[in-house]
């Protein structure tokens, strides 16, 4: 009789849920005292009505579901992963587990929390917002301020709960290594998605009796589809659609706008550089450099060395019309500036960022801004600065890599994305900054797209989360004939108002046509076109 081989391969996120009391090997006689007090304790049957008293403010009731879930995890000795849609509460919902294993089984650590550098400050301010009596330690700083740390905080015994980053994490492992850690919770988990990377292994050597990995980012859904059976009893996902009723909506609207002359001399200058790539249907590499370069003269032609007027460099409405974008935004902001909202202005670029800093200047608009070269004092102060209870600052410029994370400006009501991310996911990170739990207003989302450009194309791929070379092709190509058959700007004159409506309408028949592209399968010709 042949013998069935039945292989199965767990992806990283799983690795790490099994990973569970690996490296803390008990004695049968303490294996055996462990169990004695579970038992005790009635493992296994735990389901609280209310909250713990030890939590501060009131949980809702989705809340004490997912605490009640993590609880049944924890008296079954198993790893989880809790996924809820972002804007939900994750933190406290962790910090709430702490707070039960304290008061109702006496447990007090310690727990490590491993996160983003940017979310650790928000991570110790939930702590003692929603749970005081959680001794909690930042493990960040200069080898000076890590060495004070280590010798006087990180003491077994004064301490509850570290709260350190990725990179700590790896740096001082030989020091956090000298722990057994009751729980390890991995914040914005899809972190550590690359099993060989060296995060995702450092992660591993810990040792701990359990692991909860926190993610808003659902898995990809060919995953999902696969591993649904054996992941079902391990993530707990809600949407904020079923839970927060209260929840005001979230609105997007593509806002389209033509380009400068300037950007069409030189959108038209890299075509005709790069004419016989494009044609060819060039190898990935040189495609995906030119559609760089193309999306670059999108947002704006001062990202060109030597395009600004100057030295010296002056602020002034250049920054405004040689730009369709600029000109958008600078059509937008005055009206939202009458009706007291709050902006939040996301791109992908720090040098556009700092283009559109230099704008807000030149206008006078009050801002704060965030990017990946601010330090941990100076991002606090800037959004303690912003949510600051009659702070007059309007926008807040963020990149959408480091303000897409971990970070809550739900005093804002408008979302601005002035470049879209290849990646959705990151996209709605950034939107969701704005849009969740304590949001009073209607979030109102704009996306900006410079028509008849590649733009466009980053924005189908993006709703369509597809990666093919014959889709990058046609994205440069999209547009070109556009652009050749005129120099002229084709930036309009139309009042703010009308370019909203207009983009409403056309936001509302790419939801039709990516309903129909979800329905109907996606039909591909040898020759590089795209049928939906």
């Amino acid at each position: 009789m042949e013998t069935l081989e039945v292989k199965i391969v767990m992806p990283p996120l799983m690795l790490l849920l099994i990973w569970g009391r690996h490296a803390s090997k008990l004695t049968k006689e303490e294996e055996d005292e462990e169990y004695l007090k579970e038992e005790e304790a009635g493992a296994g049957h735990t389901h609280l009505l209310v909250q713990p008293s030890c939590i501060t403010g009131k949980m809702r009731d989705y809340q004490r579901v997912g605490l009640n879930w993590m609880i049944r995890l924890y008296e079954n000795g198993i790893n989880g992963i809790i996924a809820d849609e972002m804007g939900l509460g994750k933190s406290l919902q962790t910090i709430s587990l702490l707070g039960y294993l304290r008061e109702f089984r006496g447990i007090t650590g310690p727990h490590m929390v491993v996160a983003p550098k940017s979310t650790l400050v928000n991570w110790m301010n939930e702590i003692k917002r929603f749970c005081p009596i959680l001794r909690a330690v930042k493990f960040l700083g200069n080898p000076h301020e890590r060495k004070y740390i280590r010798e006087e905080l990180l003491v077994a015994g004064k301490f509850d709960v570290c709260v350190t980053s990725f990179e700590m994490a790896i740096k001082e492992k030989t020091t956090l290594r000298r722990f057994s850690w009751c729980y390890i919770i991995i914040d914005e988990a899809h972190r550590i998605k690359n099993e060989n990377s060296l995060l995702s292994k450092t992660m591993r050597i810990y040792n701990t009796n359990y692991r909860l990995l926190i993610t808003g980012t659902p898995l990809q859904e060919e995953v999902v589809q696969q591993l649904h059976k054996v992941l079902r009893p391990f993530l707990l996902r809600k949407l904020k659609s079923d839970v927060e009723k209260g929840l005001p909506p979230k609105k997007e609207t593509i806002l389209k706008v033509g380009m400068s002359q300037m950007q069409k001399q030189y959108y038209k200058a890299l075509l005709q550089k790069d004419l016989e790539v494009v044609n060819a249907g060039g190898e990935r590499k040189r495609l995906l450099n030119i559609a760089m370069q193309l999306r670059k003269c999108c947002y704006h032609p001062y990202l060109f060395q030597g395009v600004e007027p100057g030295p010296l460099y002056t602020t002034g409405d250049h920054l405004v019309t040689n730009a369709g974008k600029m000109v958008l935004l600078d059509k937008l902001l005055p009206k939202l500036k009458e009706r007291d909202s709050r902006v939040l202005i996301f791109s992908q670029m720090t040098r556009l960022l700092d283009i559109l800093e230099d704008y807000l200047m030149f206008c006078g608009y009050l801002y704060c801004r965030i990017d990946g070269n601010t330090g941990g004092e100076d991002r606090d102060a800037s959004i303690d600065a912003f949510n600051k209870p009659g702070s007059e600052k309007f926008v807040f410029l963020l990149s959408i890599r480091a303000g897409g994370l971990g970070i809550n400006l739900a005093i804002a009501d408008i979302v601005i994305l002035y470049d879209s991310d290849r990646n959705p996911q990151v996209d709605l990170q950034a939107q969701d900054r704005a849009h969740r739990i304590g949001q009073k207003k209607e979030v109102q989302v704009f996306r900006f797209c410079t028509e008849h450009t590649i733009e466009e194309k980053v924005i189908e791929r993006a709703y369509k989360k597809l990666a093919l070379d014959a889709l990058l092709l046609q994205m440069v190509r999209f547009g070109a004939e556009m652009v050749f058959s005129s120099k002229d700007s084709t930036i309009t004159d139309e009042d703010i108002d009308k370019i909203i409506a207009k983009g409403e309408e056309a936001t509302a028949e790419l939801d039709a046509k990516m309903k129909k592209f979800i329905e109907d399968a996606i039909k591909f010709k040898m020759d590089d076109s795209v049928y939906i």
